[in-house]
Order: C-alpha cells, then structure tokens, then sequence
C-alpha cells in the first residue's frame, strides 16, 4: 500500500452550476478521499475547502492544475497546499446544537453573540450568515451557528436567546 499525505484544497470563484461534481469527480479520479469539507455560495461567487487524504506520490501543484483545469472552475482561484493539523476532529467539534438568530442587521450582532459563546466554552463549528430572500429594504438576515456546548446548555442557550432578544432578533435552536 502506498502512503498518502494530507492536503487542503482551497477555492473561490465565480459561481457555476456542476461545481462541486466536477471538483469532487477530478479529485476521485486522482485518488484523493474527501475529509471535511465545505462549500458555500458568498454573492454570486462560491467557496469550497476541504481536506483530501491523497497519494504520497502525486504533487499537490499537480491537483491543482487538475483542478484549474476544469472548465467550471474557470476565473476561479485555486489552492493545493500540506495540510499541517490532525484530519481527525476533536471533541469540541462535534455539533451538539443548532442556533438560528434572525433579524435585522445590527452593528455588533455577531460579536455580540459569540461573546455569550465564549462565556460558556461553547465552540463555534460552523457559522453562516445570509440575507433573507424578499426582505426588502430593511432586510432581514439569518445567522446559523452550529455550536459544541459542553455543559450548561440551557444557560448557554437563555443568554444567547437574551443577547439576540436585546438585539430585536428572534431565536431558536435544536439538539443535535
């Protein structure tokens, strides 16, 4: 068996239907085994990072030009590089709670919020923040956070839920 070596793939672009099937195709027929990974749509343009577990022997600047190589990745930049961290995720990465936040945009909200995070170790996973389609003017907009709350939930989630209240916004939240 031949040894393998981790990468972090790394790109932005302009937004394109068939993205993540062509990238993640080229990267199978390369070899590479998909780790966590993230892809996201940001205005008209997307972002998509993940770590690839690899073969030892293909050069990480040889699956990048696989990669720019794509016709849907066209304008695109694209990043191969060593990725230097543990592929296996921590305890405080696992996903105990989802937190929607929804309102208006206020100075500070997402500050705000992580602070009532940070006061509870809860560990930030995941975080999106999107506008709200037909909001109008005064747009709404919906903050997730994926969160890893280790104890004290309940209180963690009443300040976080005070916070958002403080801050005119509604809250909900789910266990995971």
């Amino acid at each position: 068996m031949s040894s393998s070596q981790l990468a972090y793939v790394s790109m932005t672009g302009p937004d394109r239907v068939g993205l993540i099937s062509a990238v993640t195709a080229r990267l199978f027929d390369l070899g590479a085994n998909l780790a966590d990974t993230n892809f996201a749509v940001l205005g008209t343009g997307f972002e998509f990072n993940a770590v690839c577990d690899v073969p030892g022997d293909l050069r990480l600047d040889d699956v990048a030009g696989e990669l720019r190589s794509l016709p849907q990745l066209a304008g695109a930049e694209v990043s191969v590089t060593p990725f230097i961290h543990a592929a296996t995720q921590a305890e405080n990465a696992r996903i105990t709670h989802i937190i929607d936040v929804v309102g208006g945009d206020r100075p500070g909200l997402v500050a705000r919020l992580t602070e009532a995070f940070q006061d509870y170790d809860a560990n930030i996973v995941r975080m999106n923040s999107t506008r709200l389609p037909g909001s109008g003017d005064d747009a709404d907009y919906m903050t997730r956070f994926e969160v890893y709350i280790p104890e004290r939930a309940d209180a963690c989630l009443a300040a976080i839920d005070n916070t958002a209240q403080q801050l005119s916004c509604t809250c909900r939240w789910q266990v995971v």
